[in-house]
């Protein structure tokens, strides 16, 4: 039988088999050839199971045809162990239900594919959680962390998630089901206890005694004075003994009140040697890091390293008591305790990103995993970096080391260079002498997330052949047929095998952006994705942005991780085999809309809205585009050539027979209502009061504010309204003049051509005034100014010189009016943050400037969802409503009676208005509300 005829035969018995999804598809491959690791392997298919009897089922089939399986939750593990070759069962997509939770008990009964978080809000009612908190908690999955006995920064309270299973249920490979627990052998698969019974010695003495023991299988577990505990043995195999369908876990009491003592050091040697000294205090954390970590030292008390050390309590008062005596113990250069809850989650996410930041050395070059998280025992944390440094050194490395000193698992990236011969020799140099090393040291390779094919190969070095023979032996009881996830744990593969930047082409891409922070490398742009997944985050994320459309699909492939993953494939040209003109990554990036949020949520600064433009720009390119690329990517030329008859294009579009057949020439939804054309433009405005006003202020007074496409002719009520609050600050408004544009709309839709030919045009025409300050109203002209128009014309000084003048309006009047009182409105407001303000501009300024006007109230975060043309665009209509629906709809809905609803960008206003009829406006049409007076002096 062919391999073709192999894969067909499996793909008809799955999905005769299982109720889930069976995909087999190129898109469904190329999105699980890597977790988090270094690792890529290409899966023949994905499963997603709906229940256990699905995992059964598949399980069978998979024995039956003698193809592997791989166990896969949230795909954040670092060391390989959530890649393989066979299928690969999904348990993120319908194993999401906690089957019961008893606040009595302090127990829950959870399905492998539950979000940590998830299970946490549902325990904190009862004032419960779930000890073990990995930073990846908002999308890791139980299953997961019992596959890899997941611990997180309170692990010296609360341990390891092995310290927190009471009991499984699993199947094993060919489909049969094992219940697991504690204090008797049932369920154990034959042969097991004969196998304990007969090393007893060799379980007793050949596992070094320290809290985060992560390699290897946890056979000491089966000891008798320990139980036996299955459950317990079973945690951190990695998916090499079968899938865990169920699991009983046990809830700990959470603190009412938390403090957060923060503790500043010379160095993180004496950071790591003050960790133990502080236990006996029985904090609920002891965390480092060291200042080449921290990019925003905001916050944290002089050092060049710190300890975050948290304290719990009945009640905040005690927390912080405990807290301070903690203080008072430590022998720190500086010290601060913080109880606010805002500011501890402040810092507290400087810590978490840490996975993603430390991939940027602070040179911006690439590290990498791999030697991320050995552990030894903490009073030997000190000495252990000093040495760990000078390794580094010896090999010509660099990391930057932080992690849980309380327990002594250090996390570090380290800037191997994987891409050549001699660079990946020496990461197998000195990946040898690392575990050396920490064996020296009483230590275990991985003291968090597992040996999988990063640390496997080198146990022998931690446990000894013969332990490690074992290892074998009760791997072979459990999976006979050698069937899950072969080549992790037991008989690896070599630590150099199956890299994922292998793939990767070795010369540059031809690209259009510039790619200023990858050195013009499309390639390692796309490497900036590690895998870590916090795009995948299915609960609003507050104030950020990141991922939308992920959260509004829940799929992988809408998420900008799946993205990446496609672009990555796209240029290994294995699984994805036709470039850039590849269907499976356009429709992929189809639902991006385009947000930003990407470029300043994910810990690396993944910017897929530029990857977009850039992917559309070469897959359309001498090719026909979408109907909406022609009509609304090319919208400034088509509403200059409108304006003269904007009267009559508005009557015609309330016809609905000439509108819908308008929309539907043009691309756009039919639920869609064609916005009104402006009687008379901004620009027209404001030449008429040139005209007739007297002479100009003094030059340094003269601010020019840019007639962007949305205000010059579907909202010049926000350019007039920022005219008068510019007078009233005692500056002249001007603007650059005609036909200027930033070239947004050609840039979303990767019509990169014609968008510098419109930035060059622009460029020309600013002329003298080039470099002034320059105030733009609209948000994401703002951010295409101060990031794309330098990324598309890297080599034209002029392009950096204009997006350096851009302003908002609040930073303008901050930076150049800081002695204006704006009018005292004194009145609530909602509505939202815009995306691209977010992301690249900050919001800060307009934060200040509302609460110098009155203006009270947090306003929302998230994206809009109509996102320029992507929610005007046929088939984007339900992602756009459901993007609104997740927090911009309700806090407009949920707001007080009086309530001012605030959206400086067009698209969040139009979109306010289309979904919930709901008025919405500029902040500087609040301001001009306010002010007293009528408008005398000219623009």
């Amino acid at each position: 039988m062919t391999d073709e005829q192999t894969r067909t035969s499996l793909v008809r018995a799955l999905s005769g088999a299982v109720r889930g999804e069976v995909e087999f598809d190129a898109t469904a491959r190329a999105l699980m050839t890597m977790d988090a690791s270094n690792y890529r392997r290409v899966p023949l298919g994905v499963v997603a199971p709906r229940d256990a009897d699905d995992i059964a089922a598949a399980l069978a089939v998979c024995r039956a045809h003698e193809v592997p399986v791989v166990p896969r939750g949230g795909g954040t593990s670092i060391a390989g162990q959530a890649t393989g070759t066979g299928v690969v069962l999904d348990l993120t997509r319908h194993l999401r239900s906690i089957v019961e939770l008893d606040a009595g008990a302090r127990t829950a009964v959870v399905q492998p594919g539950v979000i940590l978080d998830d299970l946490r809000r549902a325990a904190a009612p009862y004032g419960l959680t779930f000890g073990p908190d990995p930073s990846t908690h908002s999308r890791c999955t139980l299953g997961g962390m019992i596959g890899n006995n997941s611990c997180g920064s309170h692990s010296v309270a609360w341990g390891t998630t092995a310290d927190n299973v009471e009991a499984l249920t699993v199947a094993r490979y060919g489909g049969d089901t094992l219940r697991l627990g504690r204090g008797r052998w049932d369920g154990a698969p034959a042969g097991l206890r004969e196998l304990a019974d007969s090393h007893l010695a060799l379980l007793r003495t050949g596992f070094p005694e320290l809290p985060r023991r992560i390699s290897g299988y946890a056979l000491d577990a089966l000891l008798p004075e320990r139980g036996p505990d299955l459950a317990r043995a079973f945690c951190g195999s990695e998916g090499t003994l079968g899938v865990v369908t169920e699991a009983t876990v046990r809830l700990v009491e959470a603190p009412e009140g938390r403090a957060l003592a923060v503790l500043g050091y010379a160095d993180e040697s004496a950071a790591a040697e003050a960790a133990p000294g502080l236990l006996p205090y029985c904090p609920l954390t002891v965390e480092g890091m060291a200042a080449d970590l921290v990019r925003e030292p905001a916050g944290l008390p002089r050092g060049g390293a710190w300890l975050f050390v948290e304290t719990g309590g009945a009640t905040p008062a005690e927390a912080r008591a405990r807290a301070e005596q903690i203080l008072r113990a430590a022998d720190a250069v500086d010290a601060t305790v913080v109880t606010d809850p805002a500011g501890q989650r402040a810092l507290w996410r400087i810590r978490e990103d840490a996975s993603g930041t430390a991939t940027r050395m602070p040179d911006g070059s690439e590290a990498w995993p791999g030697w991320e998280d050995c552990a030894v025992p903490p009073a030997r944390l000190g000495p252990y970096l000093r040495e760990f440094r000078a390794l580094l050194t010896a090999h010509g490395l660099r990391g930057t080391p932080y992690g849980h000193f309380g327990d002594g698992c250090i996390h570090v990236r380290i800037d191997f260079d994987l891409l050549s011969g001699d660079g990946v020799a020496r990461f197998r140099r000195f990946s040898e002498e690392m575990a050396t090393l920490v064996v020296a040291h009483g230590g275990s390779l991985s003291g968090e997330h597992g040996d999988g094919q990063a640390r496997a190969e080198l146990l022998p070095r931690m446990y000894g052949d013969e332990l490690v023979a074992l290892f074998g032996r009760f791997k072979d009881l459990w999976d006979p047929d050698g069937g899950m996830n072969p080549g992790m744990l037991a008989r690896p593969a070599r630590l150099d095998e199956n890299l994922r930047f292998d793939v990767l082409p070795r010369r540059p891409v031809d690209v259009t952006f510039g790619y200023p922070h990858d050195d013009g490398d499309f390639s390692a742009a796309v490497r900036r994705c590690v895998g870590v997944a916090k795009c995948r985050t299915a609960q609003p994320p507050g104030a950020g942005v990141m991922c939308p459309s992920f959260r509004a699909t829940g799929e992988e492939e809408h998420s900008t991780r799946g993205r990446a993953r496609l672009l990555h494939e796209m240029l290994a040209g294995e699984v994805i085999t036709d470039g850039w003109r590849s269907k499976e990554v356009r429709d992929a990036l189809d639902l991006c809309l385009s947000c930003k949020g990407c470029r300043s949520d994910c810990p690396v600064g993944v910017d897929m809205a530029t990857y977009k433009a850039e992917f559309l720009h070469h897959h359309y390119r001498r090719r026909l585009r979408p109907a909406a690329h022609y009509v609304m990517g090319r919208l400034p030329g088509w509403l200059r050539l409108a304006a003269p008859f904007a009267p009559v294009l508005n009557a015609l579009a309330r016809i609905r027979p000439l509108a819908a057949l308008a929309k539907r020439l043009a691309g756009v939804a039919a639920e869609r209502t064609i916005p009104v054309l402006a009687g008379e433009t901004f620009t027209r405005w404001a030449a008429k009061r040139r005209r007739r006003g007297p002479v100009l202020l003094s030059g340094d007074r003269v601010v020019a504010v840019w007639p962007d496409t949305f205000t010059d002719h579907l909202s010049p009520e926000v350019g007039r309204a920022a005219v008068r609050v510019l007078e009233a600050a005692g500056r002249t408004a001007v603007h650059p003049g005609r036909g200027v544009c930033c070239g947004l709309t050609y840039v979303s839709t990767g019509q990169l051509d014609k968008a510098r030919r419109v930035m060059r045009r622009t460029l020309d025409r600013m002329g003298p005034s080039l470099g002034d300050p320059l105030v733009v109203l609209e948000p994401s002209c703002a951010a295409t100014l101060r990031t794309d128009l330098p990324e598309l014309l890297p080599d034209d000084p002029r392009a950096t010189e204009l997006a350096a003048s851009v302003r908002t309006l609040a930073q303008y009047l901050e930076e150049y009016a800081p002695d204006w009182q704006p009018p005292r409105l004194d009145r609530p407001v909602a509505g939202q943050t815009h995306c691209h303000q977010h992301a690249v501009l900050g919001d800060a300024a307009e934060r200040r400037l509302r609460e110098r006007a009155g203006l009270d109230g947090e306003l929302a975060g998230g994206c809009c969802g109509l996102a320029g043309n992507f929610g005007f665009e046929r088939g984007h209509w339900g992602v756009s409503v459901a993007c609104a629906e997740e927090q911009l709809l309700p806090s407009v809905r949920s707001a007080e009676p009086g309530t001012d609803i605030l959206a400086d960008g067009f698209s969040c206003r139009t979109q306010l208005a289309q979904l919930a009829g709901v008025r919405s406006r500029h902040l500087a049409e609040l301001l001009a509300e306010g002010l007293k007076g009528t408008d005398t002096h000219p623009i």
